[in-house]
């Protein structure tokens, strides 16, 4: 099933297995107490998305959905930035089959996120712009911390956000807010994300972040986790059936956007101006 949400009554009885491991991309901590595994984003400076850290991510989740995860918690190892979004080097004169995997990978990422049968908080202990805020919008919860800000600001970079990327923001507040947002760009502060129902709660630190987020998951002690997987199925499903049934076709018509001339000099002129900045 292409839906990792779905899972038998049988299969979501059996006792927890506890697990810890890292890579070097992805740390990941289980909390032996209460069960939840903290994955934390490790790729300096700014947690860009390159194929390396999509697949240790995805393989991260695919473990904890395998263990029977009770729930995840997906946050920074930066005190400034969650993530930066997908790598841009990955788009920039891509070799094509190293680009057509990235991609694959990311919406297979995204799948597993988004789809997980068990709870998941984004703690955004940074700046969390185009792909840094679809992962956080990939959880169920959101908890963002003061003077950052986070958006899918895709069309200030000339590119267009995917529809599970809409998707996941029209989940979260709704359709018309949705809209406003991804033709304008706009990157909301804390503030204005916790206005609009982009984020749930507001933290001062990350440890209050992450206290919240045990708050959260304590919501579902007493609620069988099959009724609850059941139920973000049912909201979430359409979504990742829709991105399943067209991403081959999706694939086709990224492989041609990608190659069009003006969008790599867009690119280009981008990075250049990065360096530039870099360089004062």
């Amino acid at each position: 099933m292409a839906l990792r949400a779905v899972r038998s009554l049988a299969s979501l009885s059996n006792p927890i297995r506890t697990y810890s491991t890292s890579g070097p991309l992805v740390n990941v901590s289980i909390n032996e107490k209460t069960g939840i595994a903290t994955a934390t984003l490790q790729r300096p400076p700014v947690n860009s998305l390159n194929l390396e850290l999509l697949t240790e991510l995805c393989s991260t989740l695919e473990q904890l959905e395998k263990n029977k995860s009770r729930g995840l918690i997906l946050t920074s190892s930066s005190n400034t930035v969650f993530s930066a979004g997908l790598d841009i080097y990955e788009m920039y004169k891509p070799n094509m089959d190293r680009y057509k995997q990235f991609w694959t990978t990311l919406q297979q990422t995204w799948i597993n996120l988004y789809g997980s049968s068990y709870p998941t908080v984004a703690v955004v202990n940074g700046h969390a712009p185009a792909g840094g805020c679809l992962l956080a919008l990939s959880c169920e919860y959101r908890i963002m911390l003061n003077n950052f800000t986070i958006g899918l600001n895709e069309t200030k970079l000339g590119m267009i956000a995917p529809t599970w990327f809409a998707a996941s923001m029209r989940n979260a507040i709704g359709t018309r807010q949705t809209e406003l947002a991804l033709i304008t760009g706009n990157l909301f502060t804390t503030d204005e994300a916790l206005k609009i129902g982009l984020v749930d709660e507001v933290a001062q630190s990350k440890d209050e972040a992450l206290e919240k987020a045990g708050k959260f998951f304590d919501k579902f002690k007493r609620i069988p986790p099959h009724a609850r997987t059941m139920t973000k199925t049912l909201l979430r499903g359409a979504d990742i059936q829709a991105l399943v049934k067209t991403r081959n076709e999706e694939m086709n018509k990224l492989t041609a956007f990608i190659n069009d001339p003006k969008l790599q000099e867009a690119i280009g002129m981008y990075l250049e101006s990065l360096k530039q900045k870099q360089n004062k």
